[in-house]
């Protein structure tokens, strides 16, 4: 009997320690970056330790906590109060938001295209339909290709509010899934412009002044940038202290969690 137990008990122990070594996530494509930095860093100093990361977008994050499929949310957007929150709470899952990195929402533009700088209204004005040539904004005679994130996307939500003020985009618009799908778009295509997070933003595309202002870790982080939004992970209550979880969400507050965040080209919220 005593042997049977102790089988038991052993079984018991290593399963539980197994399940503390595993850490989900889902969500942004933006902060996917810092979740796969983030992971690559803790797997090399955790023997053993299983952490994935699906990139499927704010939205799916939101409903991936609330039903239990993941640990992290990463989110470019805050969830929202009327329709994320009151679910969780209604499922008995209590969202908590961990502010990870600031970020700004980068209007680009082809390398070859010489228009430099927009304001808000003119963005607006081109996912309206209402500007349709760059001649129209001084520049050559071309066709505006319009692209932007799809809308499971945390950056579609936040340019919906912040440039669009939630009138709907022209017909014409197209829209793609992710930040590097964007960036491709723009970068193979003269005529287009999209919008990306500033991680994303390269040679191969110009990012573009907004209301006279550049996007820039500095402008950012100094709230000059008009389009510079927070970064999230959401967890179910606040982690167990110590645990695997919490490790992640608060790695952001360690000078190696500011270095790599700075390496995937973000804002740290720390300053050491």
């Amino acid at each position: 009997m005593r042997r049977s137990l102790s089988s038991a008990t052993l079984i018991l122990v290593v399963t539980s320690i197994a399940l503390a070594q595993q850490l989900r996530i889902e969500g942004s494509t933006t902060v996917g970056p810092i979740a796969d930095a983030f992971a690559d860093y803790f797997k090399s100093i955790i023997p053993g330790l299983q952490i994935t990361v699906n990139k499927t977008g704010s939205g799916n994050a939101a409903a991936a906590l609330i039903d239990g499929r993941c640990d992290i949310a990463a989110m470019s957007r805050f969830m929202k109060p009327e329709e994320e929150f009151k679910k969780a709470t209604q499922k008995g899952v209590m969202p908590v938001a961990h502010l990870v990195a600031m970020d700004g929402i980068c209007l680009i533009v082809h390398p070859s295209n010489p228009i430099s700088e927009l304001t808000i209204a003119q963005v607006r004005d081109i996912y309206l339909g209402k500007i349709r040539n760059w001649q129209q904004l001084g520049g050559p005679d071309m066709t505006i290709v319009a692209v932007s994130r799809d809308t499971a996307s945390g950056t579609y939500e936040c340019f919906h509010e912040l440039v669009m003020h939630k009138e709907d985009m022209a017909q014409s618009v197209e829209y793609v899934s992710a930040n590097p799908q964007a960036h491709t778009r723009v970068s193979t295509t003269p005529g287009a412009i999209g919008y990306v997070g500033l991680g994303f933003v390269d040679a191969k595309v110009k990012a573009l002044k907004i209301d006279g202002v550049y996007p820039s870790k500095k402008t950012i982080v100094s709230g000059q940038y008009p389009l510079a939004r927070p970064l999230f992970f959401f967890t179910n209550g606040f982690p167990e202290l110590g645990s695997i979880s919490y490790r992640f969400v608060t790695f952001y507050l360690t000078e190696k969690g500011q270095e790599l965040i700075e390496a995937k080209g973000f804002v740290p919220v720390t300053d050491y």
